[in-house]
This record gives structure tokens, C-alpha cells and sequence, in this order.
């Protein structure tokens, strides 16, 4: 029984010895890395490492890139050989003594950099005797395809740098290491093509150094590196050579811009854009260049809008012109431009735009104006339109070239009482001691003692709001005076051009609604539906019409024009610069007032009753209809707007009022003003009121 046991035990021993010898022997065969007995492999040489210089004297192993990731359930030596491989191959073929010498020899050549030199102890040539030895040695095969590589990769380097001799060393050592045919072939191709143009090469380079790299016609640098990458395309040294060129030209247009001279640097860029079309260098200069063109644009601009500031119209142009000469893209310049024309019509201001003047040496400010603008319209009437007077033709087309501004609204009994007031001034018809009012007994206008700009126009005392009466030509060129001096601007009366083209604004119509009668409340009229006290109604006026006023209507009583004027026509009237003359011949071209000095009548404009006829006329209010009033006789007035200077010129004896160029006048109701940024005259245009004749009938 213990015989059994020992030999039991002793049989067991020995099976699993001979398992683990065979397991070991598996180890050492498959995995020799585990055991650490896995030889010192040659890393491998990274060709393209040496690529873009010239190659080293000596071999220099780099380290070769990570291994590539393998799916998990994968099994892999680390020797690279898989299990299932190592089974398929079989045990390796012996290694005999002398080709393990050989490939000894061979790695301390290739670590040493003898990879084709000296000829009997290099690398190519020892690994080629190992494989005389042993054809189907891996060792010795992946050494030459290693060292192969990177003779090819240093052979096309020396070519694409122009080194023939060591392209020519180089692609004879790698005829002899490992290969394939189609990359040998085409090496030795582009070995020829070099042999080919290297001369062009020397050539174009000698051209270069004696100034010649784009002319003469025919015979320059250009010309030849356009003719060597014609037959190798991507040439280093061709294209090296173009860049070279390309450089000088982009120096040059930087050097323009530099200088200002945009233009020849646009011309410069276009004639380097031809050498190598959409180089990285071409498009950063080109990008360098338009910031420079930027920046000076938005300087030159910044200046323009300096010298608009300061009042320099003819310098803020010719800097604009510049600013858009360099840019002509540049942001701000249309927003400029429409500054410089608004600077150069109306004083800086905008159509539209409602302006007060504050005074300079007490509280309060001048009337409200509105910039009025630039035109041209047909003034006077047609022989066939209906209320056409003689006074009227011949029609002339006016021009408004220069912006003035006119007031909102008319001159208020508060507004002139300020004037009165800080002034101590006295009117005209204070100093003839009345003026005229409306009876409502009679229903006409008589003269009545006492009355004053005080009173409205029934002779009761006038409220802040209602346009002031009773004032007279003289007395709102007193005004105007006032305002000048209160406001440092210049004031004036409007002409009679210049009131009948606010007056339409922009209508060529009989009326401000058109040719018929109105077919809404727009302002104070003469209308079938309006009322005295007494219940007395017009004997002429528009049918089914009523405003809900008598006489004059507080300012801003009804909506504006489109001009965003308030009672231009109707309500009451208002005194222009202008002498009256019985009609328009040889009146002035331009929207200047007609003036004959001595003059003792007035052009008066605006819709009232008409005094001349005896009975009210609907067609007062008219866009034509004109009538004038001697100068000092205190009218039904209100003033208007406030209005600018005029220049002189004479006329067979008449002159026109002074008027500047710049443009800007401001014109308000019975008050007009003009926006001129220098010499600019501020003018008060007054409105009357006229006779309001009304039937005694009690209708």
C-alpha cells in the first residue's frame, strides 16, 4: 500500500514538471518579452524625419510613433505577434552562427550611421549578406526596408533643395537597399527633371542678384520660375524663388499705403496677385493694407466732422472727398455726406427739425421754427384759375436752394408782450392811437380809439394764446431786431417766394387740400356753418364747412401742413419783406425779397378777409392770392416766422435783401429766422388779419 502512494506521488510530480518545462518552453518560444530574453530590436527610423532638411552623416534612430489601439477581446504579444500567427507560422527556422554575426554587425553599423558607407562594412550591404545566408531572415529584410526608406526620403529631399551630388549619392544607395520598382522609378524620374532644370534654376537666380526678376520681357527671374514649375510642378525652389519676387512687390504697396497712395497699392497688390494667385503672404498684406486704408479713412473722416463742427463746410468737403477716395466702403460717410448737405442747406439742421433759439442775456427764448426744405415750385396762378388776379402772373418757377426755417406757429399776444415789455417799445398804432376792430353790430371793420396789440379783434383784451393783431410792418421789423440782439442770430422777414412756397408745401393746387372745397376741419376759414355772437354768417364762403371760430383761433388750433406748419393760410395774415409791385415782371429769379428802397407798401400773405371787395372771399386762401398794406398802419396781424439775411444785388433799381449762401434761415409766424451758421439774419414775418367783412342780414 505505501509502495502504491510513493509511486502515485512520484507520477504526479513528474507530469506536472513536465507540463510546467513544457509551458516554459511555450513561453520562451511565443513570449519571449515576458522573460525578458527578447533581444534589443532596432527602433525604427521615421523616413519623412529627414525630409525637409538635408540628411545627417550619421543614422538617428527617432522613436516610432504609439502602437494602434486593438478591440479588447484581441490578443497580442508584445513582440506585435499574435498567438493565432505564432501558431500558423510554426516554430522558427534556425539561425545559424554566421548570420547572426552578420546581422550583429549589421545593427552596430546602422546605430553607428554607416548605412551605405564604407562599402564593405555598411549596413545595406551586411543585412544583403545575411540574406544570401538566410533569404527568408526578417531581421534583415525589415532592416533594409527601414534603411531603404529613408535613403528615398533623403534622396527627394536633396532633389527638391537642388543638390544634385547627393541626390545622385543617395538614390545610387537606395537602388541597392529595399524597394519597390514604381518608387524607384519615380525617384529616378524626378532625379531626371532636376538634372534637367537645375540650369534654369542657376539661371533664374543670377537674374535675381543683378535686379532682373521681372524684366526684361522674355528674359527674367518670373519668367523662368514660371518655366520651371511648367515642367515640375512644385518645385521648392521655383516656388521659392516666385515668393521672393512676390515680397518685393508686397513691400512696395505696404510702403504706398504707408505714404497715403492707396491707388498704387491697389495696383501693386493686383500685379503681385499674378506671381503666386492666393498666397497666404498675399492675403495677410492685402488684409494689412485695407487696415491701414481704414484707419486713415476713419482719421481723414474724424477731421471732416471737425472741420463741419467748426463752420469749415468747403474743408469738410474736400476731407470727405479724401475719406472716400481711400475708403470707399467706409462706415459713417453716407451719415457724413448727409451732415455736410444738411450743413450747407440748412445751417446743420434737418427738415423737419423744431427749433429755439434760447436768449443770451434773459430767460425765455425766441419763437419755435421749423426747418423748411429745399425746393422749387411754380409761384403765382394760372389766367384760368378760378379767383385768378392780374397781380398774380406771370408765373416763374422759383428756386429754393438755401434752407431757412419758418415759425411753428404764429407770434402769440404773450410772446410779443415779452418784447414790449423788456423794450418799453412803442407800436404804431399806440403812437396813432387806434387801430381797426370788428363790430358786431355792423359787421365791419371800423377804426376804433385805444386799440393796441393788447386787444383782439373785437376790441376786448386779447388772451396769451391768440395770435397778436394789430400790429404793423414797422413794428415786427422791431421784433425782429429784438431777437437778433436777444438771441445773437440774425432775423428777418420772409420774401413773398419764400412764404407762398411754405405756404403750399409742396401743392401746385388752388388750396393747401387741393382744387375743390374741404372736405375736413384743416383751418381757420371763411365755412357756410360759422357763426358770429349775433348769429351772422358770411355771404361767400365754403359750403358745409365750420372751423368753430369767428375771428382769429389761439395758435395751434387746427393740424399742421406737411411742412408741420401751423395756419399758414387762414386764421390770420402776415406781413413778407417784399415792396408790393402790381404783378411779377422783372421780379428776382430767386426766392430774394423784391424790394425798392423807399417803399411804403408791403406784400402781405395768408388767407383773411377781403377788404377790397367789400364782402368776404373764400378765395383768400388761395395759395396765390397776395395783397399789401402800407407799413406803418397797424394791421389785424399775428407774426409768423423768423427768417435769414439776404445778399445784395442791384435790379434797375430795386435790390434784394441781403441773403446767405450757407442757407438755414428760420422764418416764425409773424416771425421768420433763417439757420445760417455765419452772417445769417434771423427775420419776423408778421401775419394780418385783414377786413373780415359779414353780411348784416343776422343769417
Amino acid at each position: 500500500m505505501p509502495g502504491t502512494e510513493v509511486a502515485r506521488k512520484q507520477h504526479t510530480l513528474g507530469g506536472a514538471a513536465g507540463i510546467a518545462l513544457l509551458a516554459f518552453a511555450l513561453m520562451y518560444r511565443f513570449f519571449p518579452g515576458w522573460l525578458h530574453l527578447q533581444p534589443p530590436m532596432q527602433e525604427a527610423v521615421a523616413p519623412s524625419a529627414v525630409a525637409t532638411h538635408a540628411p545627417p552623416m550619421t543614422w538617428v534612430a527617432v522613436q516610432a510613433p504609439p502602437p494602434k489601439t486593438v478591440p479588447a477581446d484581441a490578443t497580442a504579444a508584445e513582440s506585435g505577434t499574435s498567438f493565432a500567427d505564432s501558431v500558423r507560422m510554426g516554430p522558427p527556422l534556425p539561425t545559424s552562427k554566421a548570420v547572426a554575426a552578420l546581422l550583429k554587425k549589421a545593427r552596430l553599423a546602422e546605430q553607428k550611421g554607416a548605412l551605405f558607407e564604407p562599402r564593405e562594412a555598411n549596413a545595406i550591404a551586411l543585412y544583403r549578406e545575411a540574406l544570401t545566408g538566410a533569404p527568408d531572415n526578417v531581421e534583415a529584410q525589415t532592416g533594409l526596408d527601414r534603411i531603404g526608406g529613408a535613403l528615398r526620403d533623403w534622396t527627394l529631399a536633396a532633389i527638391d533643395r537642388g543638390d544634385e551630388v547627393a541626390a545622385q549619392r543617395f538614390l545610387t544607395a537606395y537602388a541597392s537597399a529595399g524597394h519597390s520598382d514604381d518608387e524607384l522609378a519615380d525617384v529616378r524620374t524626378r532625379m531626371k527633371t532636376l538634372h534637367q532644370i537645375l540650369p534654369m534654376l542657376t539661371a533664374a537666380a543670377d537674374l535675381m542678384k543683378a535686379g532682373h526678376a521681372t524684366t526684361p520681357a522674355g528674359n527674367n527671374a518670373l519668367a523662368i520660375y514660371r518655366n520651371v514649375l511648367a515642367q515640375n510642378p512644385g518645385n521648392s525652389l521655383a516656388d521659392a524663388g516666385l515668393a521672393a519676387i512676390e515680397r518685393d512687390y508686397l513691400d512696395h504697396a505696404l510702403a504706398q499705403a504707408a505714404q497715403d497712395d492707396f491707388a498704387g497699392a491697389d495696383t501693386t497688390l493686383g500685379q503681385a496677385s499674378s506671381i503666386r494667385p492666393g498666397s497666404q503672404s498675399l492675403l495677410e498684406t492685402r488684409a494689412r493694407i485695407d487696415g491701414i486704408r481704414r484707419q486713415r479713412a476713419e482719421s481723414v473722416l474724424a477731421q471732416a466732422r471737425s472741420a463741419l463742427d467748426a463752420g469749415n463746410a468747403d474743408l469738410a468737403e474736400q476731407l470727405g472727398k479724401k475719406a472716400q477716395s481711400i475708403s470707399a466702403d467706409l462706415a459713417g460717410l453716407d451719415k457724413f455726406n448727409l451732415s455736410l448737405s444738411n450743413a450747407r442747406l440748412y445751417a446743420s439742421m434737418t427738415p423737419g427739425q423744431v427749433i429755439h433759439d434760447a436768449f443770451l442775456d434773459i430767460a425765455g427764448s425766441a419763437p419755435a421754427v421749423v426747418v423748411v426744405p429745399t425746393g422749387e415750385f411754380v409761384m403765382g396762378s394760372p389766367a384760368d384759375e378760378v379767383g385768378h388776379a392780374d397781380d398774380e402772373e406771370p408765373q416763374r418757377r422759383v428756386h429754393i436752394g438755401v434752407g431757412f426755417a419758418l415759425g411753428q406757429s404764429e407770434v402769440t399776444v404773450a410772446q410779443f408782450r415779452a418784447f414790449v415789455r423788456a423794450t418799453h417799445y412803442i407800436s404804431d398804432a399806440e403812437k396813432l392811437g387806434g387801430s381797426s376792430i370788428y363790430e358786431e353790430s355792423t359787421g365791419r371793420i371800423a377804426e376804433r380809439r385805444g386799440m393796441t396789440w393788447q386787444n383782439d379783434y373785437r376790441g376786448e383784451r386779447a388772451s396769451d394764446n391768440q395770435p397778436v393783431i394789430n400790429v404793423s410792418w414797422n413794428d415786427a421789423r422791431a421784433y425782429v431786431a429784438w431777437l437778433a440782439a436777444r438771441t445773437g442770430k440774425h432775423y428777418r422777414l420772409p420774401s413773398e417766394a419764400e412764404f407762398e412756397y411754405a405756404l403750399r408745401s409742396g401743392s401746385a393746387a388752388r388750396y393747401p387740400w387741393g382744387d375743390g372745397n374741404p372736405d375736413r376741419v384743416l383751418g381757420n376759414f371763411t365755412g357756410e356753418g360759422d357763426r358770429s355772437p349775433s348769429k351772422r354768417s358770411w355771404t361767400s364762403a365754403f359750403p358745409h364747412y365750420s372751423d368753430g371760430y369767428w375771428g382769429p383761433a389761439p395758435v395751434r388750433s387746427f393740424p399742421p401742413d406737411r411742412f408741420g406748419l401751423y395756419d399758414m393760410d387762414g386764421n390770420v395774415s402776415e406781413w413778407t419783406e417784399d415792396c408790393w409791385h402790381d404783378n411779377y415782371v422783372r421780379a428776382p429769379r430767386d426766392s430774394a425779397a423784391w424790394v425798392n428802397p423807399g417803399c411804403e407798401r408791403r406784400v402781405v400773405r395768408g388767407g383773411s378777409g377781403s377788404g377790397a371787395l367789400g364782402v368776404p372771399d373764400c378765395g383768400c386762401t388761395r395759395h396765390a392770392q397776395r395783397a399789401g398794406g402800407i407799413s406803418h398802419r397797424a394791421r389785424l396781424v399775428a407774426r409768423k416766422r423768423p427768417f435769414l439775411a439776404r445778399k445784395r444785388s442791384m435790379n434797375r433799381g430795386d435790390y434784394r435783401e441781403p441773403r446767405n449762401r450757407a442757407g438755414g434761415d428760420r422764418l416764425v409766424r409773424a416771425t421768420t429766422q433763417r439757420l445760417a451758421p455765419d452772417s445769417a439774419a434771423h427775420c419776423f414775418g408778421l401775419w394780418e388779419a385783414g377786413t373780415m367783412y359779414v353780411s348784416s342780414s343776422g343769417r
